[in-house]
């Protein structure tokens, strides 16, 4: 008898709960629905804000809008390709609404509002950046290698024109991403323990074993740096840098006070690396070839 008056009295109170209920939109479409009950305790015989769970709620729903940006980049004819904006949730304003609901009563609307989310590289930070070569490394490989070319022109775009800000540790797999086959890459040689095998996007190590004698001629802090478990052709002995998604990875910092500006292209069977930055950078006692470590 008691879990039937239970049962009805749930009943009964369900269409006022969901009466209670706001609905969160963006672009005309729901995104979720809550309620301030949710979100409020009681201290001391008062309601608060669980300002925790709010705080849950914004990065909810930054997950489901936020887009990412795209950086301007260098074209192939070395012209200048402008960034796009992407977007995010105006987190100060969605509060403000959010918590004008929590204090009211009733049941509300809230559409998510947003504002662009700038690129950090833009076409006249490029412009700036792109005047003074600090540095340069060249190395080379067998063109007719079609799967380890593939991959190491498919790494060399990705890692092109990125930029490195003053103070900034750059991260060889951060910046060039997990290489999969759903990314394009194939299966090429690669050396494990001392062995050679094939693995997904093997030939990459040759980038970065590039970049790394290209950023450490121009003076960079080298900050983690592996060598291969056997030697390899492309750079002289102990001049490599192995790279594993879930192993080694080649990092270094910009210690100088301006961005530095990465440039990596593949031609034929060339790859080259530059490191350019703009006429204003000072770099203090920089190391020569023959003092790179």
């Amino acid at each position: 008898m008691k879990i039937t008056i239970l049962s009805l009295c749930l009943l009964i109170a369900a269409p006022f709960i969901q009466e209670e209920n706001v609905s969160i939109t963006f672009d005309g479409e729901q995104l979720m629905s809550v309620n301030r009950e949710d979100f409020t305790d009681v201290m001391l015989g008062k309601p608060f804000v669980n300002q925790e769970k709010a705080t849950q709620l914004v990065e909810q729903l930054e997950g489901k809008i936020y887009r990412e940006p795209v950086p301007a980049k260098i074209g192939k004819a070395e012209e200048i390709i402008p960034g796009k904006a992407g977007r995010k949730v105006d987190q100060q304003k969605f509060t403000e609404d959010f918590y004008h609901y929590l204090h009211s009563t009733g049941k509300a609307t809230i559409h998510v509002p947003t504002i662009p989310a700038h690129p950090r590289v833009d076409g006249e930070l490029l412009a700036t950046i792109r005047t003074k070569q600090i540095g340069q490394y060249v190395t080379y490989f067998n063109k007719n290698n079609k799967e380890r070319s593939h991959n190491i022109r498919l790494a060399a775009e990705a890692l092109d024109s990125h930029v490195v800000f003053p103070g900034e540790v750059f991260s060889f797999n951060k910046v060039v991403g997990k290489r999969t086959v759903e990314k394009g890459y194939k299966r090429a040689p690669v050396i494990v323990k001392g062995e050679v095998t094939e693995g997904i996007g093997g030939g990459i190590c040759q980038l970065s074993s590039t970049l790394f004698n290209s950023v450490d001629l121009a003076g960079v802090e080298i900050m983690e740096r592996y060598s291969h478990s056997k030697r390899v052709p492309y750079v002289p002995e102990g001049r490599d840098a192995t790279v594993s998604w879930y192993g080694p990875d080649f990092t270094f910092k910009n210690q100088y006070n301006q961005p530095l500006l990465i440039r990596s292209k593949v031609y034929e069977g060339q790859m080259i690396v530059k490191i350019f930055s703009s006429d204003s950078i000072d770099m203090g006692k920089r190391k020569d070839e023959h003092e790179a470590s």
